[in-house]
């Protein structure tokens, strides 16, 4: 079934079925995006390489102006904003805590 546009939809419950679509489209793209966290953290050699503030807030600016280009309201592109803080700050801990366990596994070798 082709998914419908917002001014498709005749009723509620095809807005409710677009919406749980797009719901289920976002978490396989966090789920890929996750992906990517899990290889970096094995290309990384240590835990202080996990929080890397310039790569974080080109990420966001560029979260921000993709918000911005699709046309969302300017309090909305700062919750996006807000949200993907969010989300790299627990990637972040995540990869701190693998390379911490990987450190902690070689005898505080890195390597």
């Amino acid at each position: 079934m082709d998914p419908k546009r917002p001014w498709e939809c005749a009723d509620m419950s095809q807005v409710r079925s677009e919406i749980d679509r797009i719901d289920g489209e976002l978490v396989r793209l966090i789920a890929e995006r996750f992906g990517y966290v899990e290889r970096a953290w094995h290309l990384k050699k240590d835990p202080s390489e996990a929080h890397v503030p310039w790569r974080i807030q080109q990420v966001i600016d560029k979260v921000k102006a993709h918000a911005e280009e699709r046309g969302l309201p300017p309090e909305m592109v700062e919750m996006v904003a807000a949200q993907w803080r969010n989300m790299i700050g627990w990637f972040v801990q995540y990869e701190e805590e693998k390379l911490r366990q990987q450190e902690a596994g070689n005898g505080g070798n890195a390597g």
